[in-house]
């Protein structure tokens, strides 16, 4: 009887156990509660400026090729701004948007997320060039996203967003410019996703900019991980 009643109660400490790690991995609710929770504390320490730089692992269908491809765990990125004391982020997914910056960590993979900014950034990101930035943002908000990674600006892919606006904005190029060719083309779920996209003909000649070049820049510095 009592051999029973604690292997009862070890069960039962096990399910609630499970239904804890449930609830605080995958409820949207709770990430995005500990979403607001992390973005109060970056706004209270003053850890966010405009044009700060924030990349995580996506939870979308290609983000596992992107990261196999890359040979990165991030596979999506934004540029931060502040309105009226709220902070978003501004992406390329569908269609180009400002996403408030809870719900986009909260978005996701497990709520992980870095933020990189410039190394001379007060130098840079004055408000002049900040109001730039956000008019060339204005130009490709509403695009459609670009399944196929091509480097012309009628549909936009994230990491392509980033650098263009910067370019268009400060003059600066935030990571290197590479050709599809560049990347690791072999594994199978890679090949798949390119196979959709493309068919037989894979352009690999094509100028790409990966979210991996960004964040790996040494223009940048890393300001938050979480």
């Amino acid at each position: 009887m009592k051999k029973g009643i604690i292997i009862l109660g070890l069960l039962g400490l096990i399910i609630c156990g499970g239904l804890y790690a449930k609830r605080k991995f995958y409820d949207p609710k709770h990430c995005l509660d500990n979403a607001k929770t992390e973005v109060k504390q970056l706004a209270d320490n003053n850890e966010i400026k405009n044009g700060d730089l924030i990349f995580q692992t996506s939870l979308s269908g290609q983000s596992k090729a992107i990261q196999l491809a890359t040979n990165s765990k991030y596979s999506h990125c934004g540029i931060i701004f502040s309105d009226n004391g709220q902070f978003y982020v501004f992406e390329a997914i569908q269609p180009v948007k400002s996403t408030p910056l809870d719900k986009w960590i909260a978005r996701g993979k497990d709520g992980h997320f870095v933020i990189k900014r410039l190394k001379n950034v007060d130098q840079v990101l004055t408000a002049e060039i900040l109001q730039k930035m956000k008019q060339e943002c204005e130009k490709f908000k509403g695009k459609n996203y670009d399944l196929t990674f091509e480097w012309s600006d009628d549909k936009i892919y994230c990491s392509e967003l980033l650098w263009k606006i910067y370019q268009r904005s400060t003059g600066i190029e935030i990571g290197k410019l590479q050709k599809l060719s560049d990347f690791n083309l072999t594994n199978e779920a890679v090949k798949q996703k390119m196979k959709e996209r493309y068919g037989d003909k894979i352009p690999t000649e094509e100028i790409v900019i990966s979210p991996a070049a960004i964040l790996d820049s040494e223009l940048l510095t890393t300001v938050k991980e979480n």
